[in-house]
């Protein structure tokens, strides 16, 4: 694979392919949820649920605003509001014991907002309440999310000795011009320390998250945050797309969208991270993934293991997500739930004793079978089409010909073959499958559904 290859690719089909499109950590997406009834969760849980779950907690707080963000957060330099806001949490998982009770957890992961605004002794006090409500498989991944402005070597020894054994960092990009612009300015030599302090404590994963899109990025500076990320030897890399959708996300108004790369620098971008990391030993997974070879991560994509849920690429399948928190979001059996977004109504429901669960979705067949082909080609390029079949009890062809129909013009492109027993997406045409994705997609016909995405590109 050559970047000459690829950006040929990638230059030829921009402008017809770079249309908005989900990132489809889940299907259907978070956009479709509307009202569901508690016990709707509660039967799915009953009739479809797994025995084992994957553990969610959202952390909203951060101490400063990254204009680029799109989760949900809060910023304040209160640290009293996280003692209040753990009350709530050990109240919550109180109340959603119906939920968890008897199941053992594979996986725990802390995010945000930023996990790193808790003090030490604040998430002593968290992982005390987890231990105490709940039962964690031998060998439990416990991976958290830091902003390594706030985080210093005791911290990072602190978690560990609570069970983290995974850890990622937001890099994003170490060009002051750029870190200026999104308002995150950071020492890149700090950021180091922190990767080998994290495995001289005994973490024994640490993923780096970068972000390619971002105002005043070109391919020469990026090329210099890929060469001081590979410099930092980490297991993961996370290479995020930036959404710019300022009429939903306040804060991305403050970046200047003159700076902001077009979408054929954009692709470049894309495509210089992948050579750089593919050529210096790391597996591509996925469509923004890297890890080593020795990664669980890569041996899941190897063994044909790998799945994706709201918190993006895993290793566990067989688990239904449990979200706790502000906003979090449950895929429990068959029903997706989500939390109350906002903290004073997540807060009300808890004091007066209603359902915290009042969006989501209950999937159909259909949902089913699309997100099985949608998560499949956003795991593997690939769907093989006797696996739909025998899963479903469908014949693939006729169950999607019109999709297939669709997708004619883009094979024509070079960018999906179509072949009697499977689709495959080739490696060079990897940058399009969100929008390859979105030709499954039952909703994505929905205009004013579909404008609310960020560019494919």
């Amino acid at each position: 694979m050559t970047m000459n290859t690829i950006t040929s690719i990638c230059t030829r089909n921009l402008a017809k392919y770079a249309q908005s499109a989900p990132r489809y950590t889940s299907y259907p997406t978070a956009l479709k949820f509307s009202h569901i009834q508690e016990q709707d969760v509660t039967l799915a849980s009953e009739s479809y649920g797994s025995d084992s779950l994957s553990l969610y907690i959202h952390i909203p707080f951060c101490h400063t605003l990254c204009y680029y963000c799109g989760c949900n957060k809060i910023v304040t330099r209160h640290q009293d509001k996280a003692d209040g806001y753990l009350n709530y949490l050990q109240k919550e998982i109180e109340i959603k014991r119906y939920l968890h009770q008897e199941k053992r957890i594979a996986s725990l992961h802390l995010g945000g907002g930023s996990p790193s605004f808790l003090t030490s002794g604040q998430h002593k006090r968290l992982m005390a309440l987890l231990d105490a409500n709940f039962v964690f498989e031998d060998g439990c991944e416990k991976s958290i999310e830091l902003d390594p402005r706030h985080v210093d070597t005791d911290y990072l020894k602190a978690l560990s000795n609570l069970g983290y054994n995974r850890v990622s960092f937001g890099l994003q990009d170490v060009d002051h011009k750029v870190q200026t612009a999104i308002n995150r300015v950071q020492s890149t030599a700090h950021i180091s320390d922190l990767v080998f302090a994290a495995k001289s404590h005994g973490f024994h994963s640490v993923n780096l998250d970068l972000i390619y899109g971002l105002p005043h990025q070109t391919l020469e500076t990026f090329s210099t945050t890929l060469s001081a990320t590979l410099a930092m030897m980490p297991d993961r890399v996370s290479l995020f797309s930036y959404a710019h959708l300022p009429t939903r996300f306040a804060a991305q108004r403050k970046i200047d969208e003159s700076f902001l790369p077009d979408a054929t620098l954009k692709a470049a971008l894309y495509d210089l991270a992948v050579n750089h990391f593919t050529s210096k030993g790391f597996d591509m997974i996925g469509l923004d993934h890297f890890a080593r070879t020795t990664d669980t991560l890569a041996i899941a994509k190897k063994n044909g293991e790998l799945h994706r849920n709201f918190q993006g690429y895993t290793t566990r399948g067989d688990t239904d997500l449990l979200g706790i928190g502000v906003s979090a979001i449950s895929t429990i059996g068959n029903a997706y739930g989500q939390n109350p977004k906002v903290l004073k109504d997540y807060y009300e429901c808890i004091d007066e004793n209603t359902p915290l669960t009042k969006v989501g979705l209950l999937l159909t067949d259909d949902d089913l079978i699309r997100r099985e082909v949608i998560m499949a080609l956003m795991c593997n390029l690939n769907v093989e089409k006797s696996a739909i079949e025998s899963k479903f009890a469908i014949n693939f062809d006729e169950y999607f010909a019109e999709e297939l129909t669709l997708l004619e013009e883009v094979a024509r492109d070079g960018l999906i073959e179509l072949g009697a027993e499977r689709l495959h997406v080739p490696e060079k045409a990897r940058i399009y499958i969100r929008a390859i994705c979105a030709h499954f997609d039952a909703y994505f016909k929905d205009v004013g559904l579909s404008a609310r995405y960020s560019k494919a590109i």
